[in-house]
């Protein structure tokens, strides 16, 4: 069985699982748990009805510490293995971690909104949640693709076919700010055959003055009302790797 009191002595591994390093995680933890004990009260059951007996009476569970809980749910958000391999993992049935996937996805939401570190959603509120967060306006935008099930409807799977990545997928478009390394926005999801250009036109962003805005040949064209933009040149001797 994964084990956190074990996999947090091998930094590599646990990095490789959870896509957070320890001390990352040990300053999520206690912001997690107060999320969890907020969601669900110690004298209530999981539906919400009186508990019959104390908490943490009878068969203890197998993720019972949040320890446990954060690294079950980061280890499926890393890795994304099926849910049947998942339970073997932490000798969970296939329904049962179903349950804990549905239970604790709105627990870490509810956390990173609370360490305020959530990008944002809203196109139009982009400029002004940069703008409070005090940083200097020189971004990023990718596109980012990930692997989907193949649809079973033909005009669905040539939607979702993605050419770059030759496999059926869902695209994003992010913006990251450069000081911080923080993703700042995240887009609607669309078929991963949407072009990079055509999301971040139809997202119809609004950026804080002052911008420098970088971007890759993805982008070209896309020329927003920022005060720079530097696209991505391909790598030649004495030449830097954006060109503004």
């Amino acid at each position: 069985m994964m084990n956190y009191t074990e996999l947090q002595n091998d930094r590599r591994k646990f990095l490789a699982l959870t896509g957070l390093t320890l001390r990352e995680f040990q300053l999520l933890l206690p912001a997690f748990a107060r999320a969890y004990e907020r969601l669900y009260l110690p004298d209530q059951t999981f539906a919400g009805e009186p508990r019959q007996r104390f908490a943490g009476g009878g068969r203890k569970a197998v993720l019972h510490t949040p320890e446990q809980k954060l690294l079950f749910l980061l280890v499926y958000l890393k890795t994304y293995p099926l849910q049947t391999l998942l339970g073997e993992l932490f000798e969970l049935s296939q329904p049962r971690v179903n349950q804990w996937i549905h239970r604790l996805l709105p627990i870490l939401q509810a956390t990173l909104d609370e360490l305020g570190v959530l990008p944002e959603r809203d196109p139009g509120h982009f400029a002004q949640s940069q703008a409070a967060s005090g940083e200097t306006p020189r971004l990023i935008i990718d596109g980012t693709e990930r692997r989907r099930q193949r649809p079973k409807n033909p005009e669905k799977q040539a939607a979702h076919y993605s050419g770059k990545k030759k496999t059926h997928s869902d695209k994003n478009v992010i913006i990251a700010n450069l000081p911080s390394n923080r993703i700042g926005f995240l887009s609607g999801t669309y078929a991963g055959k949407t072009h990079d250009k055509k999301v971040a036109d139809q997202e119809d962003l609004s950026y804080p003055p002052g911008t420098v805005l970088y971007k890759d040949t993805g982008f070209q064209g896309y020329e927003p009302a920022v005060k720079e933009t530097c696209q991505a040149k391909k790598k030649a001797t004495r030449r830097k790797p954006y060109e503004c």
